[in-house]
């Protein structure tokens, strides 16, 4: 990636003319209103290293150069020359002087919340358990969707990039989220509004809410810091440096999830070879436990005693740990890169099978969740990211999102084991993520692109019933299946 950034940066300056300014002085008279100046976010997003990974070298100068659809990010490239455009480029992909800082007293600053009394009831007709959420990537917005008409019922502007997944209260009334520049917002089902907010850190991975509804915990790249926030008005209760037992060494948070039956959080670290238990007593003191693994995860999944956790690293195969014990109990033999965040579990012949979307291989890996074992490996059309389904129905639903035929979703017969229909919703144009209402007759997929849709399948017979114009939709999420713990969706 590197090298690829220098050579664009050496075409772009060959023969330019020198710098009208220098690049602190061009970002201050450009960028600083929007971005911070401190860079660390404002109206847009931050402009620091760890929350550009996804847009470096050309794509970089072309939203500088040309600006970005659906977004107030406007067009720079008859103001400043390549040679300036390229000299932002390196600035704001370079870490600043100064090392950012974001503890309590930052915290407390961004803290807000919205004055008056939320209403006891709904102010719509829509049925509040089988709401969906939908999160529209391309204009950072959310629409609240009625899950039983298929209509839309509110729609709002989001903290940029929303990412991990929101979680839901336990009576599903309030439903969080987490934005990769580290904005916890609390948004109300019943009134339609954003009650509360705060920024618990610079770059954001995911939430966890606990399953008793009272405390919030948020995993952190930057700082390395894992924040446990008071879920009623999202105050800090507790920020935890995320650092190496007996070392100063710091390192980031991969995910954070709820283990219900444990009453505590799991946390994998991506720099350090441990696996963190956070009891939610954690919030007001309590200790933290470690378990030591072979190697750092990047991500994981619970079996469905929430026991076992089964974790994968970007080398070597998925590990299984027992948690009660803290030992390593398997290796798992599969194939590519499993997305364990989108992993689900169903019955089959008498046992549990786990399966995942696999983000290297087109296949989807099944495993028996007692012995460890592989027992199908289903070929697909290619590498994906989501693979959902619905205790209701007999089929999960697996996208192709990482591979040229992201076109298609591919139904699986959770008895067969076997792939059964392969649907082309819009040929030419991204299918993904699918997540089903609340009684598994209706499936709904992405579009994903900026004049996309969400697509309204009958699960019984595969036919599209329903297409809802939206802007780049990503995730969709049913109210019930979340909080009554669907073993056909990621929790």
């Amino acid at each position: 990636m590197r090298s690829a950034l220098a050579l664009v940066f050496v075409v772009l300056l060959a023969d330019a003319p020198a710098l009208a300014e220098t690049p602190t002085a061009l970002y201050s008279s450009h960028c600083a209103t929007c971005h911070g100046a401190d860079r660390f976010g404002g109206t847009g997003p931050a402009l620091l290293p760890e929350n550009l990974e996804r847009l470096r070298g050309p794509q970089a100068i072309e939203t500088i150069a040309n600006g970005r659809a659906a977004t107030q990010m406007p067009a720079f490239g008859e103001v400043l020359s390549r040679t300036d455009i390229a000299a932002l480029v390196r600035h704001v992909t370079s870490p600043p002087e100064v090392a950012p800082v974001w503890g309590g007293a930052e915290m407390l600053a961004s803290h807000h919340v919205a004055p008056g009394t939320p209403p006891e009831v709904p102010v719509h007709t829509a049925h509040p358990l089988h709401l969906f959420v939908v999160v529209e990537s391309g204009d950072h917005h959310v629409t609240i969707l009625d899950g039983d008409r298929f209509e839309p019922i509110a729609r709002f502007a989001s903290r940029y990039a929303l990412h991990g997944g929101p979680k839901f209260s336990p009576d599903g009334r309030f439903v969080y989220f987490a934005s990769r520049d580290g904005w916890i917002t609390k948004y109300d089902l019943y009134g339609l509004k954003v009650v509360a907010e705060i920024r618990a850190g610079l770059n954001t991975r995911n939430l966890a809410l606990s399953d008793d509804g009272k405390v919030v915990a948020v995993a952190n790249y930057l700082p390395r810091t894992l924040v446990l926030l008071d879920a009623a008005d999202l105050a800090p209760r507790r920020v935890l440096e995320v650092t190496e037992a007996g070392a100063e060494t710091a390192s980031r948070v991969s995910a954070v999830y709820q283990a219900a039956p444990r009453h505590s959080f799991i946390a994998a670290l991506k720099d350090t070879a441990e696996i963190w238990e956070i009891p939610y007593a954690a919030a007001d003191g309590a200790p933290v436990r470690r378990i030591a693994v072979a190697e750092p995860l990047d991500d994981f999944f619970f079996d469905t005693t929430y026991r076992r956790l089964v974790g994968s690293a970007r080398t070597g195969s998925p590990v299984v740990i027992d948690l009660d014990t803290g030992q390593q109990v398997a290796r798992l033999t599969t194939t590519g890169l499993p997305h364990l965040g989108s992993g689900i579990s169903w019955p089959w012949q008498g046992r549990i099978v786990l399966a995942t979307p696999n983000l290297r291989d087109a296949a989807i890996n099944v495993i028996d969740t007692e012995t460890w074992q592989l027992v199908r490996r289903i070929p697909t059309a290619g590498a994906g990211f989501f693979l959902r389904g619905h205790e209701a129905s007999p089929y999960v639903w697996s996208d192709a999102f990482l591979s040229a035929d992201r076109d298609t979703m591919q139904i699986i017969d959770t008895r067969s084991l076997e792939v059964v229909r392969t649907l082309r919703p819009e040929p030419g144009r991204t299918a993904a993520h699918v997540e089903f209402s609340h009684d598994g007759r209706h499936a709904l997929v992405s579009i994903w692109e900026m004049d996309g849709a969400i697509l309204v399948y009958d699960t019984a017979t595969f036919e599209i019933v329903k297409r809802l114009p939206m802007v780049k939709p990503s995730g969709k999420y049913n109210v019930s299946n979340k909080i009554h713990l669907s073993a056909g969706t990621s929790h």
